[in-house]
C-alpha cells in the first residue's frame, strides 16, 4: 500500500511542468509594471476560496498563500505550476507536510505562497478589513472563467444536481453582490441557501446553469476535479 502511494505522489508531481526553475526572490524581475491579468485571477479565485493574503511584518509587501489537505494535491501542485510559471513563486515544488487536528487525528497538508511583492499591497486592501476576509468591488473586474475555475476547484462541491460554494465566511449583502455578479456577467443564476449555522450562507448554483459554467471553466479544470463539475 505505501508503495502505491509512493508511485501516485510521484506521478502527481511529474504532471505539472515548470518551465523555468527560480529558487531564490532576487533573481526574480517581475516588480514593475502591470501584474499579469491571469495571476490576477487567479489570486482572486483563491481568495474567494481558502487562499489568504498576509501583510509581511516589518516589511512593506505582501504575499499570497495558498494551502489544500494532502488528498487534494493534484490541484494544489497545478494551482503552483500556473504561478511559478506566470514567475510570481518559488518554482521548488510543495511538499505533503502533517499535523495534529482536532481530536489528535493528524492531518496531511500541502501548501506554497508566492514571493512578497509591494505590487500585491492593493490586493490586500481590496480583501480585508481589519485583518477580515471581505468581497471587494472590484472583483467585477477580474470574475473571468479563470478565477470562477479555481474557485470551483478551491472551495466548490458538487449539491444534487447544481452545486454549491462555501461562502459562510463572507456577510449576507456580499453574497447579493456576487449573485448579481454571476447572472450580469454570465447569465448563470445563483441562490443562498442557509449552512446550518447560525448567519452563515453557501451559494447555489442552478441545475440549469451548470452546462454554461461548464463550458466557461472547462479549459482550466484539471480531470481530478471535474467531479464538481455535475455534468
Amino acid at each position: 500500500k505505501k508503495l502505491i502511494v509512493a508511485s501516485n505522489i510521484f506521478r502527481l508531481y511529474s504532471t505539472y511542468i515548470i518551465q523555468n526553475k527560480c529558487l531564490y526572490r532576487k533573481d526574480i524581475n517581475n516588480y514593475n509594471g502591470p501584474l499579469n491579468k491571469n495571476i490576477l485571477s487567479i489570486i482572486y479565485g483563491s481568495l474567494l476560496g481558502d487562499g489568504f493574503a498576509e501583510k509581511r511584518k516589518g516589511g512593506k509587501g505582501t504575499r499570497i498563500c495558498f494551502y489544500q489537505e494532502g488528498s487534494h494535491t493534484d490541484y494544489l501542485l497545478y494551482l503552483h505550476s500556473l504561478i511559478a510559471n506566470l514567475g510570481y513563486c518559488n518554482t521548488k515544488l510543495p511538499k505533503i507536510s502533517t499535523r495534529l487536528g482536532k481530536q489528535g487525528k493528524i492531518r496531511s497538508i500541502i501548501r506554497f505562497n508566492t514571493w512578497t511583492y509591494e505590487s500585491f499591497n492593493w490586493i490586500y486592501n481590496e480583501w480585508y478589513d481589519n485583518k477580515i476576509k471581505r468581497i471587494p468591488l472590484s472583483l467585477k473586474d477580474y470574475f473571468t472563467p479563470l478565477t470562477l475555475a479555481i474557485w470551483i476547484m478551491d472551495d466548490g462541491c458538487k449539491s444534487g444536481k447544481g452545486l454549491k460554494l462555501s461562502t459562510n465566511s463572507f456577510k449576507y449583502n456580499e453574497l447579493l453582490f456576487l449573485i448579481k455578479l454571476f447572472y450580469d456577467k454570465y447569465d448563470i443564476k445563483v441562490s443562498i441557501v442557509k449552512t446550518g449555522v447560525y448567519n452563515q450562507y453557501d451559494l447555489y448554483i442552478w441545475k440549469e446553469s451548470i452546462p454554461k459554467l461548464f463550458n466557461l471553466v472547462k479549459p482550466y479544470i484539471i480531470p481530478s476535479m471535474k467531479y464538481k463539475i455535475n455534468i
